[in-house]
């Protein structure tokens, strides 16, 4: 139960990387306040900054700009009253499960004959008892998660950070481990006093969190930031839960600006350069098709992951990326389909193909990529050599996504063709064929 004593002030956060043109802002001007008793999500899509933020609170990485204060004192180095549980389970694989908990104790000054006797209650607490021996590779993903929470409480943390602890397990082992998390939480069997989780899936925030803070992407900023008033055990399927849900996804979906706004710009114009959304064309035909079968004319977006069995990351990317090409307009959290999204779900393979090469030939990034290929002799580029001017605009990673979503989207329409072997992009010809060298 939520407190008046304060845990936990960000204050005025922000972090960027690189230097003159290649400065990158992660994160802009954050401010966050943790009390004791709470659990708060983290929720947003990937590239947002949650992790890098998680990261600054625990003190594993100190920001460009603000201040991480701890119980009223300013933060410095490594939160000595935190613990991280990470996505992928850092485990030791020479170390048995017991001594991959003992590990931390030992870190933290815990005497040899204490250690063991710890490392056990903690490990039958979670529901590994009989597998102390067991070494990393014999257990499952949902176990080998356990030994990190596990781990992660041996110090006995005020603050749980924990970095999207479920997503690389399978759907039925993270169900179950979000459910034993919350019994340990909600039955004060850890000695945790608040739990601040990083994640990207709309549901487990309203099913776990008691608050949920809502960040956006370009720059990685603070949208929203609104209380869970469900008791738990919570239900999917209640109408409450499902309102929260809707909530969410109309927050972080948005709703459909002008076309002028929408596109953004291109590198080297004023204007953030807009990015393009993660997808295959395939995943966005197949949502599109699913709408055009619905009887009424806009979808709740939360009601169409259900039906898609996508989680929402995937979803908000499909719904952007149709948005993006005009095949679809967002609202309130719902989506409907335009007259060109319905044509396009409905058309032939070449008919598709050839309203896709028309729309991504109106986006400026596109536009940008053709005419630098245009100027070029043989109309070719080699892919670092279009990498490095997406370095420009974007993170290094950020960038060669870019030009990966790029170059699929634009062999989909044959406006671009790709030499693996050379690593040479081409802009092609009406005919589909390659310019010639």
């Amino acid at each position: 139960m939520k407190t008046n004593n304060v845990l936990l002030e960000v204050k005025n956060i922000s972090q960027k990387y690189g230097s003159g043109e290649k400065r990158f802002t992660a994160v802009q001007s954050v401010n966050l306040t943790l009390s004791e008793g709470e659990f708060v999500a983290l929720l947003g899509p990937s590239g947002c900054g949650k992790s890098t933020l998680l990261r600054i609170i625990a003190g594993l990485q100190k920001p460009s700009e603000g201040r991480v204060l701890y119980r009223g004192e300013p933060l410095a180095g490594v939160n000595p009253h935190a613990s991280i549980v990470f996505q992928t389970f850092a485990l030791f694989p020479w170390l048995n499960v017991q001594e991959n908990v003992e590990l931390a104790l030992k870190a933290r000054g815990v005497a040899a004959a204490l250690r063991t006797a710890h490392a056990l209650d903690l490990l039958d607490r979670v529901g590994l008892d009989g597998f102390e021996t067991a070494y990393p590779r014999e257990l499952s993903g949902g176990m080998r998660q356990k030994v990190g929470f596990a781990r992660a409480m041996a110090v006995e943390p005020e603050l749980l950070c924990l970095d999207e602890p479920f997503s690389a397990l399978d759907v039925l082992s993270a169900e179950a481990l979000r459910g034993e998390l919350l019994e340990l939480w909600l039955g004060g069997s850890i000695p945790t006093r608040a739990i601040l989780m990083v994640s990207h899936n709309i549901e487990e925030a309203v099913f776990m969190a008691d608050r949920i803070v809502v960040m956006d992407k370009n720059p990685g900023r603070v949208v929203a930031d609104f209380e869970v008033p469900l008791p738990h055990p919570r239900k999917h399927k209640s109408p409450e839960f499902q309102a929260l849900v809707d909530q969410a996804y109309a927050i972080l979906a948005g709703q459909t600006q002008p076309e002028a706004i929408e596109l953004g710009s291109a590198p080297g114009e004023p204007g953030m350069t807009r990015a393009l959304p993660e997808i295959s064309i395939n995943d966005l035909a197949g949502m599109l098709e699913h709408l055009t079968t619905q009887p009424q004319k806009a979808m709740d977006i939360y009601r169409l992951a259900s039906e898609l069995s996508v989680d929402s990351d995937h979803l908000l990317r499909l719904t952007e990326a149709a948005e993006l090409m005009s095949f679809a307009t967002i609202q309130k959290g719902d989506i409907a389909l335009t007259p060109l999204g319905e044509t396009f779900a409905e058309a032939r393979i070449l008919a598709r193909k050839e309203i896709f090469a028309t729309r991504i030939r109106r986006l400026p990034i596109f536009r940008w990529v053709i005419n630098l290929l245009r100027a070029s002799e043989g109309r070719k580029l080699k892919w670092g050599v279009i990498q490095s001017a997406l370095e420009l605009e974007f993170p290094p990673e950020e960038a060669e996504q870019q030009l990966n979503t790029l170059v699929d989207w634009g062999r989909y329409a044959e406006v671009l063709a790709y030499d693996d072997d050379e690593e040479m992009i081409y802009l092609e010809v009406s005919n589909g064929q390659t310019v010639p060298v």
